[in-house]
């Protein structure tokens, strides 16, 4: 069966700014699905922010291998309970790929658990993204690098916690360099943040650039079945621990662990 991605995106930059119109007609989501569905083991299809659940239904996200995040000017307008929703199904094994302004949206801080801010310029500027992780899967048919002539300036410091690979570091005219490519895991559920795609540049219709969002779903694709159900996952009760649990000071204590705080 191919792949199942959902490309999300606000939709919103697209619908209030000429220039990304122009860029994007029908909307960043589905230039990037266009993309993806491409390759004939992938079967992309889109969701926006004003679709009902935000097009993130409990049925949808059943059905999602991998899920592509954009959004920049509606964070704050996403649901909580839709971002519960989607961090569930990364613990239980769904892809996450989270792009651009992406990383400051609910549920990329959600899942790295910190602060996910970096410094920014917008100028125009050129981008060359390193391929500093050359035989990783996402990389593939790369080469050295990717260079876009026009870019927003992302910038060090990144507050993310360590990732466990790096895949391209981007440096910019300015001097700056950034962790543009970066690789986790929640749960059973694979993520890759990859920070080239302002809206008012051409970028997601590069072919390199599409070139490694198709590697990165198959990357993100976990294809073990039956998913890690994590709202069935065991409880101990605290009687039921390996160590003796005795409750002092309103506090729970491991017996013999003096000092614990």
């Amino acid at each position: 069966m191919p792949i199942r991605a959902t490309v999300w995106n606000e939709f919103v930059h697209e619908r209030e700014n000429a220039t990304v119109k122009a860029i994007y007609p029908e909307g960043i989501h589905r230039t990037i699905a266009a993309a993806l569905s491409s390759d004939e083991g992938i079967d992309a299809s889109t969701a926006t922010l004003d679709e009902p659940e935000h097009g993130l239904s409990v049925e949808r996200l059943a059905k999602t291998d991998v899920l592509l995040w954009w959004g920049h000017k509606a964070h704050g307008e996403v649901s909580d309970s839709v971002v519960d929703r989607v961090q569930q199904r990364v613990f239980e094994g769904m892809g996450l790929i989270v792009l651009h302004s992406g990383h400051f949206s609910k549920i990329f801080k959600r899942v790295m658990g910190a602060p996910c801010s970096l410094r920014w310029r917008e100028a125009g500027e050129r981008e060359r993204l390193w391929a500093i992780n050359r035989s990783h899967p996402i990389a593939q048919g790369v080469g050295d690098f990717i260079e876009l002539t026009n870019s927003e300036m992302y910038g060090e410091p990144f507050l993310v916690p360590e990732p466990m690979e790096t895949v391209f570091v981007s440096w910019y005219e300015g001097g700056e360099v950034f962790r543009s490519g970066l690789t986790y895991q929640r749960g059973a559920g694979r993520i890759f943040y990859f920070g080239p795609g302002h809206e008012t540049y051409p970028i997601y219709h590069d072919a390199q650039i599409q070139q490694v969002l198709r590697n990165a779903v198959r990357w993100a694709h976990n294809p073990a079945r039956p998913w890690l159900d994590v709202s069935t996952a065991p409880n101990v009760p605290v009687d039921q621990a390996p160590e003796k649990i005795e409750k002092r000071g309103g506090s729970l204590h491991a017996a013999g662990e003096e000092g614990f705080r």
